[in-house]
């Protein structure tokens, strides 16, 4: 990849989260933009995800760290549970780029099957770099494995990714002190 690349991201929002939350891992959102950038020269990077007022907080973080947010009206089912399953407007954004023209090459980021039609067409035109996978290699689909793209799992870059714990002064052995 060259910096000059003009590539896209395209963010399943609640595969993504719920996949970090399946290891326990609290993903640095802004490290992961500019791992994006730096790793696959992305330049736009859409995360696809429901809207709920209370989240405005997490939203707002999301666009000053990088990333351009296309919510999905969410409806509640019987339990008080938000659903908003944004699979359709995914691709959807990601076909009208393709055949606009808008990006050199994007990577999908989820693990679900539901995309493997998409990253097929993706494939054959020569349009995907990779598939991110939120989660471990056994529970990425294998429809999405059958297409044949090149697949990266995030748990396997967990130490730049994860969110960082501050350490107590002297904690990594450091020396104390000022150097002035």
């Amino acid at each position: 990849m060259t910096k000059s690349d003009n590539n896209f991201a395209y963010i399943d929002g609640a595969n993504l989260h719920n996949g970090m939350r399946s290891f326990d891992l609290d993903l640095d959102y802004a490290r992961f933009r500019v791992w994006l950038k730096d790793k696959y020269s992305i330049q736009k990077a859409y995360i696809f995800i429901g809207l709920i007022p209370k989240y405005k907080v997490l939203y707002k973080y999301l666009q000053e760290a990088g990333f351009t947010l296309i919510f999905k009206e969410v409806v509640y089912d019987g339990e008080g549970k938000p659903k908003g399953n944004c699979d359709a407007d995914l691709v959807l954004q990601t076909v009208c780029d393709t055949y606009e023209n808008k990006f050199e090459k994007c990577v999908i980021v989820s693990s679900e099957g539901d995309y493997a039609g998409l990253i097929a067409f993706l494939v054959k035109r020569n349009k995907c770099l990779a598939v991110l996978s939120p989660h471990i290699e056994k529970k990425c689909s294998v429809l999405i494995k059958r297409t044949g793209v090149c697949i990266a799992y995030i748990k396997d870059k967990e130490g730049v990714l994860k969110v960082q714990k501050e350490k107590a002064p002297g904690e990594d052995k450091t020396s104390q002190g000022s150097f002035s």
